[in-house]
């Protein structure tokens, strides 16, 4: 009898737990699948510098609105709403931008600057989606996360929008990816955990 209350408590406390991750999972993996989309556009020459810069800008302003929709840290099913669509719409821009005549030079110093950079993107909300999942973050926590990628987004933007990313400039935006990269490892290592019950 104790082993099936056990078991069942396992189970419910599994399932309250995604109560907030189920949202917040869909939407934080959306961000490496994007992520991903960009960095193998560059690596095959598809996207060049600038267009990859254009939606790492794109990707900042998501990232923004997912700060802000998880600033109390759950997500309403209109901020769900509002979330899908302006990642539909960075999906639907990174296909444009994969399928249209320009190309880039996957080999150029600049693009392999920029794909070391997005791959770090990949990395990053890799490990904020898993924490999302396991519970080791919080919506609170997975929002300023998100508000530091943002940053990180945008800082790869800016040092992108003329086409090529130089080496001082991959520095600036390396040290932000640092700092970002502590604040997840802190975050997810630190005793808050996803509430279990909802």
């Amino acid at each position: 009898m104790k082993t099936r209350f056990f078991v069942a408590s396992i189970f419910i406390a599994m399932g309250s737990v995604s109560a907030f991750a189920q949202p917040a999972a869909g939407t934080t993996q959306r961000d490496v699948n994007q992520q991903t989309r960009i960095e193998n556009g560059l690596k095959d020459g598809q996207l060049t510098t600038a267009e990859a810069g254009r939606l790492e800008k794109q990707q900042s302003r998501i990232d923004r609105l997912q700060a802000k929709d998880l600033k109390d840290g759950k997500l309403t099913p209109n901020e769900r709403a509002q979330l899908t669509h302006a990642q539909n719409k960075a999906s639907r821009d990174i296909k444009v931008a994969d399928t249209n005549a320009a190309k880039g030079n996957p080999d150029s110093k600049s693009s392999e600057r920029m794909q070391a950079d997005v791959q770090r993107n990949v990395n990053q909300q890799t490990r904020i989606a898993q924490g999302v999942k396991s519970g080791t973050l919080t919506g609170q926590e997975t929002g300023r996360l998100e508000r530091g990628q943002a940053r990180v987004d945008h800082k790869e933007g800016v040092a992108a929008h003329n086409g090529h990313l130089g080496a001082r400039e991959q520095v600036v935006v390396q040290r932000s990816e640092n700092r970002q990269s502590k604040r997840i490892f802190n975050k997810k290592h630190n005793a808050a955990m996803a509430p279990s019950a909802s």
